[in-house]
């Protein structure tokens, strides 16, 4: 077997409440998943098909590290997701079967360079600088499924203890098996992939120096601060 021409990349992972860690494969995320915040930035809620989009696995924040600041924007935003960690893979996946799959949930949030986004959207550009940049997702730690009820928690996200968003699991417009089966037409989904499943509304600007935290019921936590 042939060695490596450079260094092989370490595997990103994310913690789990077993004391283990879960190898990120890749990081799916849906958009405008809650009918408010798809109010909020201007679309129609009426159960659009979901659509999705990409962040690089090591995008992952994990442990509580701080988050850096990116470059090349003025406009960094918060969202707070429920996070779906796949553990067993398939393709065209019925929804009745998809929470089979999944081996836990986390919270997470997408972090958004949104000037960059509202700029790409306005030129018919993708979104990959917008929302696939380095350290872009950071994801606390992972409960087994078994744990968890995808279909009801409350959803809180808070800056330096100020509530910004709020919601209810309850409130997808697309469930999290729907939404598994949805994305598992386009792409063959296998254990380690990540799935950011949409935000409720109150997104808003964060800045050097602050401390995120979200939480969602029955599920978990996250925290880290913007440097």
């Amino acid at each position: 077997m042939s060695e490596f021409v450079i260094p092989a990349p370490t595997v990103p992972t994310v913690p789990t409440t077993t004391g283990g860690r879960f190898p990120v494969r890749r990081v799916f995320c849906v958009g405008r998943n809650y009918a408010a915040h798809a109010r909020e930035m201007g679309h129609d809620p009426d159960r659009e098909p979901p659509f999705f989009f990409t962040k690089p696995a090591d995008a992952v924040v994990t442990d509580g590290a701080d988050t850096p600041y990116p470059s090349v924007t003025r406009q960094l935003e918060h969202e707070v997701e429920l996070v779906v960690a796949i553990g067993r893979g398939g393709s065209d996946i019925p929804v009745d079967a998809a929470l089979d799959h999944v081996w836990g949930y986390a919270v997470g949030i997408d972090l958004t360079r949104r000037d960059l986004q509202a700029e790409a959207k306005r030129l018919g550009r993708p979104w990959d600088t917008a929302k696939g940049f380095d350290a872009s997702a950071p994801v606390g730690t992972i409960t087994p499924a078994a744990d968890v009820d995808p279909t009801s928690g409350t959803v809180e996200f808070r800056v330096h203890g100020d509530v910004r968003q709020t919601g209810d699991l309850a409130d997808q417009i697309w469930s999290v098996a729907e939404t598994v089966a949805e994305l598992s037409r386009f792409v063959t989904l296998a254990p380690g992939d990540l799935l950011f499943t949409g935000t409720p509304d109150g997104v808003g600007v964060v800045d050097r120096g602050d401390l995120l935290e979200g939480t969602i019921g029955g599920v978990g936590s996250v925290r880290t601060v913007i440097v």
